[in-house]
């Protein structure tokens, strides 16, 4: 494995404001009624609002397919009091439906068919009071939640979902907890869950995702280890790819693959954006951004109309949300948006058809779900757009 600070990668050459919580304006309007746009983003991009939800921020989101009768995926947010948000989507309205009144911070999300007693798949959740709950969605559009499991003492940190484990018959949840552990959760006769504790761990999982051949799980731990887990019949087995002078904290997977594995990214505490590829038989490490410390979010994906450039997009303490782009060899950075205050999450998806790049989600201590999309007609030749788009006006 080797380890550089390349002399392509990106170098901010000016200091981000600590809090920059005056820096992008807020736009007016309700996102359940219309499309209400945020003031501040960058040229060629456009932030509009899926929820505010102030003064309580919101630690985690994912889009996810809740509701299999909407073509659109929603939106899955859990915020520091324990609700779990669902935001339904409808030309540029965000409904939001409310689940879960935990009473302390979510983190923890999975979204997986592990209950045979449920059609389809199932949202798991948990977080800082260690209780796991299933949450099941209803054709009428309804939501309900129940507790599965406890791990007393225990913060719930990271959740992957799947037939993860090939020495175990089914699917399960591979749950991690602070303090470091490990734990499987099965489901049994009756509509009950069995947990099994597997192992401890050194370090805090901060993220977790399960690579494309279904049972290979990358994670970033706070003790700054980049790790492959596959599930054994002996227990766990770890890779460590990549060991960090401080806290690894986020992981993003491109389709992009060499030696037979998906090119994998990574954040550190320290500032820096990492990338692993597999090459020569062995990972090999490369240090591609050097800015703010604490970046807390972190997302791979078409974020540039060429879709032969590879592109990357940051957020974190800064609450800049940057888009890193590799140009000739090179890193290059530009500036998407910049919220009200430092950033916690990203996510990416495909719900805007009017261009050729893929949507970006962001959250934090901004306190809202903000969604980031290149202006119609980008990358699309032929498609005839209107012009200024709504842009300027807000329902």
């Amino acid at each position: 494995m080797g380890v550089f600070l390349c002399a392509s990668c990106v170098i901010p050459a000016t200091k981000p404001h600590p809090h920059p919580q005056t820096a992008a304006a807020t736009g007016s309007g309700d996102p359940a009624k219309g499309l209400v746009l945020l003031d501040g983003a960058a040229a060629g991009w456009r932030a509009s609002l899926v929820l505010d939800n102030q003064p309580t921020g919101i630690w985690r989101m994912e889009p996810l397919q809740i509701f299999p009768q909407y073509a659109t995926p929603e939106v899955v947010g859990l915020d520091d009091n324990g609700t779990c948000w669902v935001m339904v989507s409808y030309s540029g309205k965000w409904t939001p439906v409310r689940v879960l009144a935990d009473g302390a911070w979510l983190g923890g999300i999975a979204h997986a068919d592990i209950d045979p007693a449920v059609a389809g798949k199932e949202l798991y959740v948990g977080g800082k009071k260690g209780v796991l709950y299933q949450v099941r969605a209803y054709a009428d559009g309804g939501l309900d939640g129940r507790r599965i499991a406890t791990f007393p003492g225990q913060e719930i940190h990271t959740i992957v979902g799947g037939n993860v484990d090939p020495s175990h018959d089914g699917a399960e949840l591979l749950v991690f907890t602070r303090p470091g552990a490990l734990y499987r959760v099965t489901p049994q006769a009756g509509g009950t869950f069995k947990t099994e504790w597997l192992s401890d761990l050194s370090g805090r999982i901060r993220d977790a995702i399960v690579l494309p051949d279904g049972h290979t799980i990358v994670t970033a731990s706070r003790d700054g280890k980049v790790a492959l887990l596959q599930m054994q019949a002996d227990g766990p087995h770890w890779q460590i790819i990549h060991q960090n002078d401080a806290g690894c904290g986020r992981l993003a997977v491109s389709k992009q693959q060499t030696g037979g594995w998906p090119v994998i990214y990574s954040t550190g505490d320290n500032g820096r954006i990492f990338r692993h590829e597999f090459v020569a038989e062995k990972w090999n490490t490369q240090t591609i951004y050097a800015g703010p410390l604490g970046p807390r979010g972190l997302v791979v994906g078409q974020f540039d109309p060429d879709p032969s450039i590879e592109t990357v997009a940051i957020f974190g303490y800064s609450g800049r949300v940057e888009k890193l782009a590799l140009h000739n060899g090179k890193w290059t950075t530009t500036t998407l948006f910049t919220d009200r205050d430092r950033g916690h999450w990203l996510s990416v998806l495909e719900i805007d058809g009017r261009n050729n790049t893929d949507e970006i989600l962001l959250s934090g201590y901004g306190a809202r779900m903000v969604l980031l999309s290149s202006d119609p007609g980008t990358g699309v030749s032929g498609l005839a757009v209107p012009v200024a788009l709504d842009r300027h006006a807000n329902p």
